[in-house]
């Protein structure tokens, strides 16, 4: 008998995929680990009518059709996992942790990937629970060791530390990973894959939460993590007034404002903003750095950006070291400066 495949599952949170691109980013990244223990990718999707191309009996999919089964296919997944009923339109958080137990039980799964959001940090937390096996929340890397264990990458003690996390005994390995940690690979036409239809199990428990009604929130024009231009500011601007100054120069250049968490703490700018180990991982194509000092916490945050411009009245700050271009000056100055040039250009 055929020993059965080591697989690596990442949950898919196929609600707004086109815009929230964390589930594609984990398929990515779940690809090259999958190549180090020789294992399956597998992507994980509970929902109604997440996929018109699906149909009743399909056993295996061609990406050109799009649609969410599509794209996981796409992006890495050899195997999808669908689960498509009316009762799980809405997320539940009691019906989705037990179906997604009895699939793990099932198939005994080596690695589950899930995106850090709001809904993923609950819903791994629960399902680890349920399966007694550990989880490391947060994560902003992943790897492979020597033994083929989960190497599970993560800030600690306030975002001082980084650790390297393992799960030497307990399966499956559970992790979440921030948005935009990883980069979604091209979407492949050529890819096809299997697609595994769940059927709902009897018997079903009664929600004891049910969801009245929704709304949407309106969202920025791009995410954070995924702007071209991030203008990032820091305490050394000296004010929220000055830092306000940001979201001017970022609209002239058609990006994103990010700050540091001293500025984030002292209520200049919303968490949405914090970019660093404890928020958002960012990879601009460039990144304007005014008044940071260069925090670790930071820092490791947007490793990946291609080009950093970098303004602080400390020549030795750890910033300005690891700019492209360094300009020694007061941050505002420099700010209030490019406004008015862009401004002059622009007319």
């Amino acid at each position: 008998m055929t020993a059965k495949k080591r697989a690596i599952w990442v949950f898919g949170d196929y609600r707004n995929y086109f815009q929230n691109r964390v589930t594609l980013q984990l398929l990515s990244r779940a690809k090259d680990l999958a190549e180090k223990i020789d294992a399956e990718v597998c992507a994980v999707v509970f929902g109604h009518k997440v996929d018109e191309w699906t149909g009743d009996v399909l056993s295996s999919y061609n990406p050109a059709f799009c649609g969410v089964v599509g794209e996981s296919i796409a992006h890495g997944a050899d195997k999808v996992y669908l689960a498509d009923h009316p009762r799980l339109a809405a997320y539940s958080m009691e019906t989705y942790t037990l179906l997604m137990e009895r699939l793990v039980r099932q198939e005994k799964p080596e690695i589950i990937l899930i995106g850090a959001t709001t809904f993923g940090r609950e819903f791994a937390a629960r399902v680890a629970k349920r399966l007694g096996t550990g989880l490391t929340a947060d994560c902003i890397g992943l790897d492979i060791d020597s033994e083929g264990l989960l190497v599970q990458i993560a800030p600690s003690f306030g975002g001082n530390l980084v650790a390297e996390i393992v799960t030497p005994e307990r399966r499956p390995q559970m992790a979440t990973v921030r948005p935009g940690t990883f980069q979604e690979i091209p979407h492949d036409y050529s890819r096809t894959g299997e697609v595994v239809k769940l059927p709902l199990p009897e018997r079903l428990p009664a929600d004891r939460v049910r969801l009245v009604s929704s709304e949407r929130s309106p969202l920025r024009e791009q995410k954070l993590e995924d702007a071209k231009v991030v203008v990032c500011g820091g305490r050394g601007l000296g004010s929220k007034k000055k830092f306000a100054k940001l979201f001017e120069l970022a609209e002239l250049l058609g990006g994103e404002v990010g700050a540091t968490r001293p500025v984030v703490y002292a209520d200049w700018a919303d968490h949405d903003a914090l970019v660093g180990q404890a928020g958002k991982q960012i990879r601009p194509q460039i990144l304007f750095s005014f008044g940071i000092s260069g925090a670790i916490q930071h820092t490791a945050a947007c490793n990946d950006a291609k080009f950093i411009i970098a303004v602080n009245k400390n020549p030795n700050a750890a910033m300005m070291k690891r700019a492209d271009v360094a300009i020694v000056a007061d941050a505002g100055q420099i700010c209030n400066a490019l406004i008015q040039e862009l401004k002059r250009r622009i007319r």
